[in-house]
């Protein structure tokens, strides 16, 4: 096995021993870059000469007692919509091809300090508008969707040129992104990881997460992550938790609600099965399944829409005046739709919002968590816009890959992205556990409790 392949656990086992150092994993990772990037278009930029030397420094700090914990000299992907002091932040855009960063955004100086070491800024669909970032390839299958808007951060750990990565979620823009490259999403509670210094989509539904390759893996970034920041308004001042899941595949007394309505509705058929099956599992490991009625479903995808699209436009206010040229046409077209949306028609959109929030909490009194597929579908071929689903019904393909996550971050709940299989096509399928706000450490656990009746998954081939 090649140091690049390592999980973050495993790897950071081996440089706490001394039998890895940073600038071994750090120079693999790299050729990793090298010998994929052509192929898979994940990064925006590559720091090879900081990354380097950064892994140096973790070495020396390492030999000289200084170990700072599990993240110590592991290689590590941002978002480009995430400061990095120095670093052009440029959403993957035109519009903020000039920019570059004054300083550390919250979450990258919060790594910087455990010791992760910076591969690159990855790509994002513009400005996380969308949810294919096109110029990303699925590592998987490099002629479909990576999935988006964190694609190029999910298809760097699949592929194993970053050992993790972090990604931003408006509408499911973690989870659907690694469902669609086999590896683990995690969107916390609102508020739980502060967003400053983070480009903002939707200031009411974005959120801050890991992209690893396993449910442990989140667990150590998160606990590097969580934690208030008075900079950030929706900030939440609960102490964080340790997040690392405990070892153990025992879930005796744990009820885990399934879906009647919504997420098993227009689901392809080999995704329902490989996430029911999935649930099985974790029945077989003592859950107790409890169905559920997911509450208000008829204004889910109106809630989100109508959350998201104006408060979008107003962040985005002055440069769609003054250069709406340097815009993409798919996110430009979104955002002259935000400037005629009624006033009326976002404050209708809050209230549903609170309507929404009162019947989860409602729901999740009953169960513990729920567990649904995360997407409806595994990655389409680039291009595709469309979706044709049994009954005959044609939904597109944006709409059909929001559709199942946006409830997460409508409600503010947290929601754990898990690999359950891969279709006939060899595509993978995830697998979505949804909990009560500052949840996580359940997810996490019940997630982990999962992966660990599962074989070892492989990299991505990244062909």
């Amino acid at each position: 096995m090649q140091p690049y392949e390592l999980t973050l656990s495993a790897a950071a086992d081996l440089i706490r021993a001394r039998r890895l150092s940073p600038v071994e994993l750090a120079d693999s990772v790299l050729e990793r870059v090298e010998e994929v990037e052509p192929r898979l278009g994940a990064y925006v930029t590559v720091t090879a000469e900081h990354t380097r030397r950064a892994a140096r420094e973790a070495g020396k700090d390492i030999a000289a007692g200084r170990y700072r914990g599990p993240l110590h000299g592991i290689p590590m992907g941002l978002k480009d919509l995430i400061d990095a002091a120095g670093m052009a932040t440029s959403a993957s855009s035109r519009v903020r091809a000039d920019h570059r960063a004054h300083a550390d955004s919250t979450v990258a100086a919060r790594l910087s300090a455990a010791g992760a070491v910076l591969v690159g800024k990855t790509h994002t669909h513009e400005f996380a508008y969308g949810l294919t970032t096109p110029q990303t390839s699925n590592a998987w299958d490099r002629d479909r969707v990576a999935g988006g808007s964190s694609g190029g951060s999910a298809v760097a750990v699949a592929a194993g040129a970053a050992t993790f990565a972090l990604g931003t979620d408006t509408g499911g823009s973690i989870r659907v992104p690694a469902a669609l490259n086999g590896v683990v999403g995690l969107k916390p509670t609102y508020g739980l990881v502060p967003r400053h210094g983070v480009t903002s989509l939707s200031w009411s539904l974005d959120h801050v997460g890991p992209i690893t390759r396993t449910v442990e893996d989140a667990g150590l970034v998160l606990d590097a992550l969580a934690g208030h920041d008075p900079r950030d308004p929706a900030s939440l001042t609960t102490p964080p938790a340790d997040y690392r899941p405990t070892e153990g595949t025992d879930l005796s007394g744990l009820r885990i609600g399934v879906p009647r309505t919504w997420y098993f509705d227009h689901v392809d058929a080999e995704v329902e099965a490989a996430v029911r099956s999935a649930i099985d599992r974790l029945r077989s490991l003592g859950a107790r399944l409890v169905d559920v009625e997911i509450p208000m479903t008829r204004y889910i995808q109106a809630t989100q829409w109508g959350l998201m699209v104006p408060e979008a436009t107003a962040y985005h206010e002055s440069t769609l005046r003054t250069v709406p040229e340097l815009y993409q046409a798919d996110v430009r077209i979104l955002l002259e739709a935000g400037e005629l949306m009624p006033a009326g028609d976002y404050l209708r959109a809050q209230r549903s919002r609170t309507l929404m929030r009162q019947e989860w909490a409602s729901m999740l009194r009953e169960v513990d968590l729920i567990a649904a597929p995360t997407l409806p579908a595994t990655a389409v071929q680039a291009g595709q816009e469309t979706i044709t689903w049994a009954d005959g019904t044609v939904e597109g393909v944006s709409d059909a890959y929001v559709r199942l996550s946006a409830p997460a971050n409508i409600t503010g709940v947290p929601s754990l992205s898990v690999p359950v299989g891969h279709d006939t096509g060899g595509l993978p399928i995830g697998m979505q556990l949804l909990g009560r706000p500052l949840g996580e450490r359940l997810l996490l656990r019940v997630g982990h409790a999962y992966e660990q009746t599962r074989p070892a998954r492989e990299l991505a081939p990244a062909a």
